[in-house]
């Protein structure tokens, strides 16, 4: 292939050529800096004036002399070779109309968009082979359609259990209370005070996090018949904008085997708003951005960042 390239290209011409393209820029690069620097410092100026004109035309000379070398390998270089090793492929890079077929450009979109694919498909495989979807042959089969669905493990489990997984969880962060309360029967509702900056009622199934909000420290978070209300949003657009991180991060802490580490991750990650109003921005590092605190903390490290300085 290497062969079929190399026909008609004079290569050693060529290596030449570029040399001879250096030495013209060097030359032209001495002539304007010859302009700039104009005369230099002689005690007459007759003397200034025939040494300035003298290096300007040795410079000149010098251009002529590269530019006619440059032309003359230019004529030993050759024309390359009609055929394409690429194929047709190598061809799509030769359409003078880019603007009515972008091919190439499209072929590059695509490749992009296939990387993407793959990786996203290879996240979607590990998280359904964590929850053990697999199914035998037999159970593929007519007998199939008959089985009775079975309920995940994460949404009967005792409420004692949950009870004790909840406490446990209290005593790990001092400076955050944690109420359970049962309206419904076994379901669960925290209300998570951290501290003096925010409320957040946590509603449960089982060890299952099934919604969270957020309201400032001073809301009020019980509804008119006294419970807790779960549905009204806070007043404030900063405890809205954690309201809805939070739901991201329930998205993201997704382990259906052990749910009480689920549920003690969230509980890490809503404690690093502990110092909301005290946190600068990792990235800008304001404080204040359009009036608003950094409300993003890093799924990873709790740190902390403004809306659009995480992207």
């Amino acid at each position: 292939m290497a062969d079929a390239m190399n026909v008609g290209v004079n290569l050693e011409a060529f290596s030449q050529a570029i040399n001879a393209i250096q030495a013209l820029r060097s030359s032209v690069t001495r002539v304007f800096d010859s302009l700039k620097d104009g005369m230099k410092n002689k005690e007459t100026l007759e003397g200034r004036e025939k040494v300035f004109i003298t290096e300007f035309q040795d410079n000149l000379q010098s251009v002529n002399r590269d530019l006619n070398e440059l032309e003359r390998l230019s004529t030993l270089v050759g024309r390359p070779s009609e055929s394409h090793p690429l194929h047709n492929s190598g061809l799509l890079s030769l359409d003078p109309v880019q603007d009515k077929t972008p091919l190439y450009s499209q072929l590059l979109q695509a490749y992009k968009w296939s990387n993407k694919l793959q990786y996203h498909a290879g996240l979607a495989s590990s998280l359904l082979n964590q929850q053990s979807l697999k199914r035998s042959a037999n159970q593929m089969g007519a007998s199939a359609k008959r089985r009775p669905k079975v309920q995940p493990s994460t949404l009967v489990l005792p409420p004692q259990y949950v009870d004790d997984v909840i406490s446990r969880i209290g005593r790990m962060f001092p400076d955050m209370s944690i109420e359970l309360f049962r309206p419904n029967g076994t379901s669960a509702v925290l209300l998570v005070t951290l501290g003096k900056v925010l409320k957040a009622i946590v509603v449960m199934r089982s060890l299952f996090i099934d919604r969270t909000i957020v309201r400032g420290f001073s809301e009020n978070v019980y509804s008119e018949d006294g419970k807790l209300d779960i549905w009204s949003k806070s007043n404030y657009q900063v405890f809205q904008k954690v309201t809805d991180h939070a739901t991201t991060a329930l998205l993201h802490y997704q382990l259906p085997q052990m749910p009480d580490v689920v549920v003690r991750s969230f509980m890490t990650w809503l404690r690093s708003y502990i110092k909301l109003f005290q946190t600068p921005c990792q990235r800008c590092g304001k404080f204040l951005q359009e009036g608003l605190p950094p409300t993003w903390r890093d799924f990873r490290t709790l740190e902390a960042f403004h809306d659009t300085c995480r992207q």
